[in-house]
């Protein structure tokens, strides 16, 4: 019990560190802030000493801190949230998936659909305690090779008025040895920390991979990633769909797609050759296409048998709708504002695949209605993040809650049953 009690202090000095750079608009809103923290620690504290049960403290706590997050700003908050779900301090969701919800896609099993989407744990540092907040599925990244800071700051913005996000982060990764270490260790206990019994919740482990800025040779780099975290990784995605680095998107073109899926699928099947086991490779699109944008995509995906597509990026295109004076901020924009467009290129692309491609719905859920529409479009599998920006983790449970209820209302008995239900 010392011992945890010492983690968490060190946890938290090292939480009031980060506060104490933050900016925000008024001496008061610190004030608040820093007794509203002070408080969640003497909780924490209390907790970790036997006073009062843990997950009891950290659940009643989460959503009332939530607001507080807010107070600074977006990228000390996001790093407060992974160090929070790095060291237990995030809720868990205490309830066992049913049924109805579990779902074989990828020829992986997942509990439940919904997953964490690629760029909150960006290195491999928190992924036990997303799956414990109730994810089927968390994916890190995007990882490129070498270490790369990404572009200056400020580069991410909240546009509270519209609940959606823009980041311009440019992929600031801390490479693949580090992630390579981390993943490392957490494959290395996976199976004792999720056995029955343990209070852990299971789930599975995609790997999202990028290129650095400054390399030329792109399918290079992607090779490298596969060949470092392949043999860590339950899936790998490729992404050539971030609006933040440089030509990236331009690689989404018929011919360049081509090329180089291949490099990586050759890499993937020597690295999937050498652990006796599958790993399927996706590839992660924009939503920015044009028609024979999304028809050459669907085109070499078939001819390539590439094993699923993730529906989409952020969107560099600004809805007319949107009010928040944040818009006028370059970078992907996510989110809310980014839902139905996402939505219409899932069902596009679940179209020209005929259905044969598992899919990946993501942008903009926040909701198991949110989630039910993407399965319906024709997702095997949803992701969720930057609506955690504006509500509590207590979100996820709350959907998974939601999408059986509507499940069950339709008359369906499986999620399998419902996957391009609004094609038929």
């Amino acid at each position: 019990m010392r011992a945890a009690t010492s983690l968490s202090r060190r946890v938290l000095v090292r939480h009031a560190a980060s506060f104490s750079t933050a900016k925000s608009s008024s001496s008061g809103l610190h004030t608040a802030a820093y007794v509203a923290v002070g408080g969640a620690a003497a909780a924490v504290m209390a907790a970790y000493n036997g006073v009062v049960p843990h997950e009891w403290v950290i659940r009643q706590l989460t959503e009332p801190l939530m607001p507080v997050l807010r107070l600074f700003d977006p990228e000390t908050s996001h790093q407060i949230a992974v160090q929070c779900a790095r060291f237990g301090l995030t809720p868990k969701d205490p309830e066992e998936d049913p049924e109805l919800l579990h779902v074989k896609a990828l020829g992986l099993q997942f509990t439940n659909p919904l997953g964490m989407a690629a760029g909150f744990d960006k290195d491999g540092e928190a992924m036990e305690g997303m799956l414990d907040m109730g994810f089927g599925c968390v994916e890190i990244g995007s990882v490129t090779p070498n270490p790369q800071p990404g572009n200056p700051k400020p580069r991410v913005f909240r546009l509270h008025e519209d609940m959606g996000v823009i980041n311009r982060y440019g992929f600031n990764s801390k490479g693949l040895d580090y992630v390579a270490a981390r993943l490392k260790r957490y494959v290395g206990s996976r199976a004792k920390r999720q056995a029955p019994g343990n209070g852990h919740r299971s789930g599975v482990l995609g790997v999202n991979l990028g290129k650095n800025k400054l390399t030329e040779d792109a399918a290079a780099d992607y090779v490298k990633g596969v060949h470092t975290l392949g043999k860590y990784a339950d899936y790998l995605v490729v992404n050539v769909s971030s609006p933040n680095t440089p030509g990236l998107r331009t690689l989404q073109g018929r011919n360049q797609l081509k090329n180089l899926l291949v490099r990586v699928i050759d890499a993937r099947d020597e690295v999937a050759t050498t652990e006796k086991r599958n790993i399927p490779l996706l590839l992660k699109i924009a939503p920015d296409l044009t028609e024979d944008d999304k028809q050459d995509i669907a085109d070499v995906a078939l001819e390539l048998n590439l094993d699923g597509l993730v529906v989409s990026n952020t969107t560099l295109s600004r809805p007319d709708f949107l009010k928040d004076a944040a818009k006028a901020e370059t970078g992907g924009l996510s989110g809310l504002p980014v839902r139905d467009l996402s939505t219409k290129v899932l069902s596009d692309m679940y179209r020209l695949t005929k259905g044969r491609i598992p899919l990946v719905g993501v942008g903009g859920v926040s909701t198991g209605q949110d989630a039910y529409d993407k399965i319906r479009a024709g997702a095997s599998l949803v992701q969720m993040y930057s609506c955690l920006i504006y509500e509590s983790p207590l979100a996820v449970p709350r959907a998974k809650k939601e999408l059986a209820m509507l499940l069950r209302r339709d008359g369906y008995e499986s999620v399998l049953d419902a996957i391009g239900a609004s094609h038929k």
